[in-house]
C-alpha cells in the first residue's frame, strides 16, 4: 500500500469583510447615519440597531473609535462589490504596444504604421517603435536612428517621447506617448 504524499496546508481563504454586531470588540463607536457623526457607546448602538431590525457595520475599523452604521449588511455587501467591478472596470493598464520594422522598410509602411500607432494612443496605451539591424546594416546605424526620428517628427502633434532613442544590441528603440489633450 503505498502512502499518499500531502502538500503543505494551506487554511482556506476568508473573505475579506467588514465585521458586524457582536463581532466589534470596541467600547465607544463613531455612528454615522443621516442626522450626522457622533461618538456613542457601542452596547447602544446595538441596541438601537437590533430595535431596528438591522446590523451594525464596521466601516472603518482603523479610525480612533472606529466608524460604524447601521443598516442591512446584505445591502451593503452588495453596494461594495458593485463599487469596486465598476472600479475595475474603469481601470483599464495602458500597455506598451511594440511596432517593428525592418532597416529597409517603405515609406508607405512606415505612414501604416504611424496610423496604427495612433489608433494606440486613442486608446491610452504607449507604443514602442523598433527598428532592427542585420548583418551589413548595421554599419549604417545614423540611417536607422534617423528613420526613428522621421517618426517621432511624424507624429509630433499627437505623440510626445517618453522614453528616447536607445540601442539595445542590433535594435534601436523609441518609446512614445499620447499627448495629453487639455
Amino acid at each position: 500500500m503505498q502512502k499518499r504524499r500531502r502538500g503543505p496546508y494551506i487554511p482556506p481563504r476568508q473573505e475579506k469583510r467588514p465585521r458586524i454586531n457582536d463581532e466589534i470588540r470596541a467600547t465607544n463607536v463613531l455612528l454615522v447615519g443621516p442626522d450626522g457623526a457622533q461618538v456613542r457607546p457601542f452596547a447602544e448602538v446595538l441596541q438601537e440597531a437590533k430595535a431596528q431590525e438591522a446590523d451594525v457595520i464596521e466601516v472603518s475599523p482603523k479610525a480612533d473609535p472606529p466608524v460604524v452604521k447601521i443598516g442591512d449588511f446584505g445591502q451593503y455587501l452588495y453596494q461594495l462589490r458593485k463599487k469596486e467591478r465598476k472600479q475595475r472596470v474603469h481601470s483599464k493598464q495602458t500597455e506598451v504596444k511594440m511596432l517593428r520594422f525592418g532597416f529597409r522598410t517603405d515609406k508607405h509602411d512606415i505612414e501604416r504604421l504611424m496610423e496604427r500607432a495612433k489608433e494606440f494612443f486613442k486608446e491610452r496605451h504607449l507604443v514602442k517603435f523598433v527598428v532592427r539591424l542585420r548583418g551589413r546594416e548595421l554599419g549604417n546605424k545614423d540611417y536607422a536612428k534617423a528613420k526613428l526620428l522621421a517618426i517621432v517628427e511624424g507624429l509630433k502633434d499627437s505623440a510626445e517621447v517618453e522614453q528616447d532613442l536607445k540601442q539595445q544590441g542590433p535594435m534601436f528603440h523609441v518609446i512614445l506617448r499620447a499627448k495629453h489633450s487639455g
